[in-house]
C-alpha cells in the first residue's frame, strides 16, 4: 500500500494540537536542520504513535501494545498516557537503558526480551493476541506512516524552499511519510547505516528483506527488514538509499554536539552523516534539509 499526502494532511488535522511543530535551524542559505530530536519523548514516533491510536476512535480496556528498540516506545507511552490508555513495550535487549528509564517514567508497563527489535516484536505480537490491545507498529501501519509524515508537512512551511532533504532510515516510517508529504516537491534521501541495509538491499531486490542489524544505531534504527508500506511508497517515488559507515555516524553525533550544541543520538545524527563525510555531495547552491530525529541518548558521552 502506498501513503499518500492526503493521508498525511488528513494525520496533520488529527494530531496537531497533540504534537510539537519543532524548529528547523536553518545554519545557510544551503543547509537547514529540522530538529525533530525536540519532539514529544525526543523523537519524531509521537507523531505515528498518536495518528494510529486517533484513528483508531475507542481505544481497549488492554490498552496499546508496541515494540521498539526505544524511541517508537517512548512515543507511544507517550500519547497513551496523554489519551489515558495503558501502554505496555517490549524492546530488545539492546535498547538504551536511557530509553527504558524514559518509558518506565512515562507509565508504561516495560518487557525487555530478545536480542534485536525483531524478537521483541514477535514476543509483543503474542502478547496482543491474548490480551486484545492496540497494536501500535512501529513502521509497517499506514496510520504510523501517515503520522510521522506530517513533519515533512512542516518543513515545507517553515522554509523558503529546499531542494533535497536527508533522512535516516531504519523500518522506513519516517521516509516514507515525508516522501508522501512533499509529494515530488523536493528530493528525498534515505541515509542508512552499511550494517543495517534495510532500505538500500530491498531497493536493489525489488522488495523487502532480510538484513543482519548491528552497529552504534542499532538500537533505534535496528529493523532487519524495511516495512511493505514503507517500501511501496518510497519505491513509487523513486527514493534512493546511502549508506554511512560506523565513524561517520559518530563523528556526525560528535559534530552536531561541537557545532550546535545538539545532543543527538546515534541514530539522529545518521542523515548528517552522510553530508559530512562525503556520501552526499549537494550540487552548487543545492538547498539541503537534515532531519535530526532522536535526543535518547547519554549525555555524558559527548563530552
Amino acid at each position: 500500500m502506498v501513503v499518500t499526502r492526503r493521508d498525511v494532511e488528513l494525520a496533520a488535522t488529527r494530531i496537531g494540537a497533540h504534537v510539537r511543530r519543532t524548529p528547523v535551524l536553518q545554519d545557510t542559505p544551503e543547509l537547514a536542520l529540522k530538529l525533530e530530536l525536540l519532539q514529544h519523548g525526543g523523537s519524531f514516533k509521537a507523531r505515528g504513535a498518536f495518528n494510529r491510536m486517533l484513528a483508531a476512535g475507542d481505544l481497549p480496556e488492554a490498552g496499546v501494545i508496541a515494540a521498539s528498540g526505544g524511541n517508537h516506545g517512548v512515543g507511544v507511552a507517550h500519547a497513551a498516557r496523554v489519551l489515558g490508555a495503558r501502554a505496555e513495550i517490549f524492546v530488545p535487549e539492546i535498547c538504551s537503558p536511557v530509553k527504558v528509564e524514559g518509558l518506565r517514567a512515562l507509565g508504561a508497563h516495560v518487557t525487555q526480551t530478545g536480542a534485536i527489535y525483531a524478537e521483541a516484536y514477535e514476543a509483543s505480537a503474542k502478547r496482543a493476541a491474548e490480551t486484545g490491545a492496540l497494536e501500535i507498529h512501529a513502521y509497517e501501519q499506514p496510520d504510523v506512516i501517515a503520522g510521522q509524515g506530517t513533519l515533512g508537512l512542516e518543513l515545507l512551511d517553515q522554509t523558503t524552499g529546499f531542494d533535497t532533504v536527508l533522512i535516516a532510515v531504519g523500518g522506513g516510517g519516517l521516509v516514507a511519510g515525508v516522501t508522501a508529504a512533499l509529494d515530488g516537491a523536493a528530493k528525498v534521501v534515505a541515509v542508512e547505516p552499511a550494517l543495517i541495509p534495510t532500505l538500500h538491499d530491498a531497493l536493489a531486490h525489488g522488495g523487502p528483506v532480510q538484513v543482519p542489524v548491528s552497529g552504534v544505531a542499532a538500537d533505534a534504527l535496528g529493523a532487519s527488514r524495511i516495512g511493505r508500506a514503507a517500501y511501496d511508497t518510497v519505491a513509487a517515488a523513486g527514493v534512493r538509499s546511502l549508506l554511512v559507515e560506523e565513524t561517520a555516524i559518530i563523528e556526525a553525533r560528535e559534530h552536531l554536539w561541537r557545532t550546535y550544541r545538539i545532543a543527538a543520538e546515534h541514530s539522529g545524527a545518521t542523515a548528517m552523516a552522510a553530508l559530512l563525510s562525503g556520501a552526499y555531495v549537494p550540487d552548487a547552491g543545492e538547498r539541503v534539509a537534515v532531519v535530526v530525529c532522536g535526543a535518547n541518548t547519554d549525555p555524558s558521552t559527548l563530552v
